[in-house]
This record gives structure tokens, C-alpha cells and sequence, in this order.
């Protein structure tokens, strides 16, 4: 009987712990509440979405999110960490949302939930003004870099080291074996200062970080849209990422992405971050 009773005991020990533990997976609307804090995950340089300004960061997402803390009627807290971190991070509930140019894709929606697209993107790549790269074809047997843990990077790396179709077969990239290397980094600003000394000889990102870092190249580079030899087109959307599951919070932000959406505040937003304030 001692026996049973220490069984039962030591099940239900085990049941709250796995409990508690379940807890933290995620901030739910709840807890956002009773912490008085929305904390948001980005990467602070990928402007105009998020960079840093007088020592702050700022942008179109962080504007964003502020309207979501508005609503919530929370404080925001913006925590500024590597890109490849942040959905493990909304996983592990250290952060209530991720907000960094995500681009939906269907991998990522597996570790993650998405709020409905606010924007769109495309990739395009960076190179010297003088450089007689003109299209995506002449990044074989190049130097290339990208921010690590982004679309450009499953999309340079896929083309240097080739991929696998749903049998497991490989399948060669289109630049594989010509010689094309590619290099990560934290952030496009830091890929685009190594054009310069020819440590790399293009840096593929999104469109608009793109257009900002050759805007503010005083004339050193220029950018071009990505397109594959078939004509076919990178289009992306971007979204907000919770907790898988976080059902109640994700209602909030696609409310709130519905009225600035429909009221123009985005393309504002867009604007403003991309004329008005420029990074430090």
C-alpha cells in the first residue's frame, strides 16, 4: 500500500512539473497582462524594419509592435538578438513575439505560428557600382554574403551546395561547383562593408535593406532585383511570429495589423523609416 501511495505521489510531482514547465512555452495574452511587458525579439539591422536610432531601436515592425502594446495596454520591451535565435526564443517563451522581416515560409510555420502577411519583399543583390555582375546567373564562382538564418541564405547556400527532392536524391545547385562560396553574417550592413577590400563580390538581402544600404553607400554599390534564369521571382510576405497555439494573442496582432493595413499606417510607417530616420 506504502508501495501504490509512493507511485501516486511521485506521478503527481512529475505532473506538475511537466506543467509548469508546459507554462513557459510561449507568453500567452495572460501573462502579457499580468507582466505589464510585451517583449519582442528582432535583429536591429535590417533597416527601415528595425535598426538602431540615437540608441534605440526603431522601425516598421517596432511601430508595429507599439500599436500591439497599445492595444494590449502593456509596456514594450524590444530585446535586440541574433536573426537565427528568435523563434526558438518565441518557442521557448522568451519573448512574446518575433518581429525582424520574417518571411513566412511553410518550414518556419512548423516551429512557429504567423500572423497574417503586413508586407511583402523580394530579394536583391548588392554589388560594387563598378562590378560587371548583372544578374543572378554571374554569382557563380563568386563571393557572396547574406544574413545568416534568412531567405537569402537557404537561397545562396541551396544554389552553392545543392539540395534534395522528397526521395532524398541530390539535386546540384545552380551555382554548385563553380566555385561560388557564401559567408553569414548578423545583419546585411555588416555582409555590404566587406564589398568593400573584395572580401565578397555581392551580398544578396531583401529589397528595401537593399535600396537603403546602396542609398547610403555615397555612390560605392548598387542593387538589383534577384531573378532566376527562368524568369521566375522571389517573392516574399512578411509576418509576426508567436508561440505555437498562442491563439489569443495572435488575434489581438492581426487585429491590429487589419487597422493599420486598412488605414495606410504601414506604407507610412515604410516611408518614414526609410526617409526620415536613418541608422545610426
Amino acid at each position: 500500500m506504502k508501495k501504490i501511495i509512493s507511485i501516486i505521489l511521485v506521478a503527481l510531482m512529475l505532473t506538475t512539473i511537466l506543467a509548469s514547465c508546459g507554462g513557459k512555452k510561449g507568453q500567452t495574452l495572460d501573462d502579457i497582462k499580468k507582466s505589464g511587458e510585451l517583449v519582442v525579439y528582432t535583429e536591429a539591422g535590417f533597416a527601415p524594419f528595425e535598426f538602431v536610432y540615437n540608441n534605440e531601436v526603431v522601425g516598421v515592425d517596432i511601430a508595429i509592435c507599439e500599436e500591439i502594446a497599445k492595444e494590449i495596454g502593456v509596456e514594450l520591451v524590444v530585446k535586440d538578438v541574433a536573426f537565427n535565435t528568435i523563434l526558438g526564443a518565441i518557442e521557448s517563451g522568451k519573448a512574446a513575439i518575433g518581429a525582424a522581416g520574417i518571411t513566412i515560409t511553410p518550414e518556419r510555420a512548423e516551429q512557429v505560428d504567423f500572423s497574417m502577411p503586413y508586407t511583402t519583399s523580394k530579394q536583391y543583390i548588392i554589388v560594387k557600382v563598378d562590378s560587371d555582375i548583372a544578374s543572378y546567373a554571374d554569382l557563380a564562382g563568386k563571393k557572396i554574403g547574406v544574413q545568416l538564418g534568412t531567405s537569402s541564405d537557404f537561397i545562396i547556400s541551396d544554389a552553392i551546395n545543392g539540395t534534395e527532392d522528397d526521395d532524398g536524391n541530390h539535386v546540384a545547385g545552380d551555382f554548385e561547383g563553380t566555385g561560388a562560396t557564401v559567408s553569414t553574417y548578423a545583419n546585411p550592413n555588416l555582409a555590404a562593408v566587406n564589398l568593400e577590400g573584395d572580401k565578397l563580390d555581392a551580398v544578396v538581402t531583401d529589397m528595401l535593406p537593399a535600396q537603403l544600404i546602396v542609398n547610403n553607400s555615397n555612390g560605392a554599390y548598387k542593387c538589383f532585383e534577384l531573378v532566376y534564369p527562368d524568369g521566375s521571382l522571389t517573392d516574399e510576405s512578411y509576418g509576426l511570429c508567436v508561440a505555437k497555439g498562442n491563439t489569443e494573442l495572435m488575434e489581438v496582432i492581426n487585429k491590429v495589423l487589419t487597422n493599420l493595413i486598412e488605414t495606410g499606417k504601414i506604407d507610412e510607417y515604410i516611408i518614414y523609416y526609410s526617409t526620415e530616420v536613418v541608422a545610426d
